[in-house]
């Protein structure tokens, strides 16, 4: 019964917490998945409310990898606002989150995340003019990339990184490795092709880099690509500065027009210090207040910005921190609740435990009970009953009266089976002991006893003796049944420790296929209950020898 309820018992414990925590789990991840995608909705109108909630899936997911693109997001989104510390410090919390999951080895699921990341992480370091640590970045992004369109834009910011460090021939090279693969695509040819021409004529200013620089011009023209032409007029300013100061004004008045279009301060800003450079003395001026103006307008947008992400970040962890109060809250709550089950669980299986042993125990005490009754109607009935009879079958007196007191002291002694009547120390023993081995002698049967004396029988506890009269009466009765014996001997050793009781007879021994019967297993129980024991042999010729050891010292 306890092997059938303790497994139900037990699953059905953790199959409802386990349920219990999958479902908070399924929900958690649900409502992080809706704040994901809600701040990658605002990703490109609304930076405040994107980090909003990009903030709310890091502080409310445990799940690595919803975490890390997070992260990625609020990193591009400072980058944005020129906060470039706090983009790399957040690309790099990504990072270490994506490297764990990579530990797990679920680099299929994580690679265009790292390389994200790395390639990030190249445009936070070239922005803080750390170029040898943005090569080392895009290296990394490169050992993982395996589209050839990422490929190119990744060796792109490469080689503008080795020409910021003047390491011409370095750009050069990638430059030349990727323009053959990129004639597909016009926008992108004219990229590489306008940034050889002009990291060319970087190394060398007498290369002509003209013709290459309007070719690529041309594509982004007809192609309407408004950020290549702001790329193009402002090389071909530089390019015109020293030899055509005219004309290198009005590719800087040309970028300066489109920057209107593109809505970008900072390439605004650029723009006009080209301006400023480049233009008279009397219009000098206005560039360079529209300058001061949009200058001061940027590093407050960005301080602000800066300011708005601190204060996201701060709702952010103090969400988290709340979140987490309440999270044990719930933990200790739950932990509260278990303990109470377990406590029902434990009662309940004591209980049941406890009835258990309590059935076995009354199940043994009546075995015990029925074992002790047996063993009382053995010695008291059927062996006073083959007493009596043996008594009579060889008494050729025909005492009457002395029959009748046998039976009556039998009678006496079977109504007193089923109660525990406490037994009393007879003052002769020795005596009891004798007449009852000599009841079983006859005409054909000769009784002697040697050494049944009161120094044997002293050192012997009450109950020792008890048992003895018991189990001698029994080897009698078995000798008076089967084994035909013309002569017995029953000798008593005192000895030290312990003492030892002889029996032996001449009769027909015991047969090859020998097993206890009743009697004689009641005999060696007997011996057992009072610490001693018995060994059945051989005569020194015919019949049987049986050997009892009594502990003299203490009553089991």
């Amino acid at each position: 019964m306890l092997k059938q309820l303790h497994p139900i018992l037990l699953f059905s414990v953790f199959t409802f917490f386990g349920g219990c925590k999958e479902s908070l789990r399924s929900v958690q991840r649900s409502s992080a998945s809706r704040d994901y995608e809600k701040g990658k909705a605002f990703y490109n109108s609304n930076n405040d409310s994107a980090l909003y909630y990009f903030n709310r899936v890091v502080a409310n997911i445990h799940d690595s990898l919803e975490i890390a693109k997070a992260y990625t997001y609020i990193g591009i989104i400072q980058l944005r606002y020129g906060d470039y510390f706090g983009a790399q410090e957040n690309t790099l919390i990504s990072l270490r989150y994506l490297k764990r999951m990579n530990y797990r080895k679920e680099k299929y699921t994580i690679d265009p995340y790292l390389i994200s990341n790395y390639n990030e992480l190249g445009r936070v370091n070239a922005a803080l003019k750390n170029y040898h640590v943005a090569i080392k970045y895009y290296d990394e992004a490169l050992k993982l990339t395996k589209d050839d369109a990422k490929r190119i834009i990744t060796l792109s910011n490469k080689a503008v990184a080795y020409r910021q460090t003047k390491q011409y021939p370095q750009a050069i090279a990638i430059y030349q490795s990727i323009i053959e693969g990129a004639k597909d695509n016009p926008e992108r040819y004219a990229r590489i092709l306008t940034n050889i021409a002009y990291t060319r004529w970087l190394q060398d200013s007498s290369y002509s880099a003209a013709a290459d620089l309007l070719y690529a011009l041309q594509i982004r023209e007809k192609e309407r690509d408004y950020v290549g032409l702001y790329s193009s007029y402002s090389h071909l300013s530089d390019y015109y500065a020293r030899t055509a100061p005219n004309l290198a004004l009005t590719y800087a008045e040309k970028m300066y027009d489109i920057t209107r279009q593109l809505r970008s301060p900072s390439d605004e800003l650029e723009a006009l210090q080209k301006l400023i450079t480049l233009s008279p003395p009397a219009a000098v001026k206005k560039y360079f207040t529209r300058y001061q103006y949009l200058n001061d307008s940027q590093q407050t947008a960005w301080s602000n910005a800066r300011n708005q992400f601190s204060l996201i970040r701060y709702e952010g962890e103090k969400t988290k921190a709340d979140n987490l109060v309440l999270q044990k809250a719930n933990a200790e709550k739950k932990v509260q609740i278990i303990w109470q089950r377990i406590i029902l669980f434990s009662v309940l299986v004591l209980t049941i435990i406890g009835f258990w042993w309590y059935r076995k125990q009354k199940q043994r005490a009546i075995r015990e009970q029925q074992l002790k009754t047996s063993k009382k109607v053995h010695d008291v009935v059927a062996n006073g009953l083959y007493h009596v009879i043996s008594k009579v079958d060889h008494d050729k007196t025909g005492g009457k009266e002395q029959l009748l007191d046998d039976l009556t002291h039998l009678y006496e002694q079977s109504r007193n089976i089923s109660y525990e009547q406490p037994q009393k120390e007879q003052p002769e023993f020795q005596e009891s002991i004798a007449n009852l081995l000599k009841s079983f002698s006859s005409e054909t049967t000769r009784i002697s006893i040697v050494g049944n004396t009161e120094k044997f029988w002293g050192r012997l506890p009450f109950n020792s003796k008890t048992e003895l009269r018991h189990i001698l009466q029994e080897l009698m009765v078995n000798m008076k049944k089967h084994s035909a014996a013309a002569n017995v001997m029953i000798r008593f050793e005192p000895g030290e420790n312990p003492a030892k009781i002889v029996y032996t007879d001449d009769g027909k021994g015991l047969p090859a296929d020998f097993h206890y019967g009743n009697g004689l297993k009641n005999t060696e129980n007997r011996i057992s209950g009072i610490g001693g024991r018995i060994i059945f042999g051989k005569a020194i010729t015919d019949g049987l020898k049986i050997e009892l050891y009594i502990p003299v010292t203490q009553s089991k």
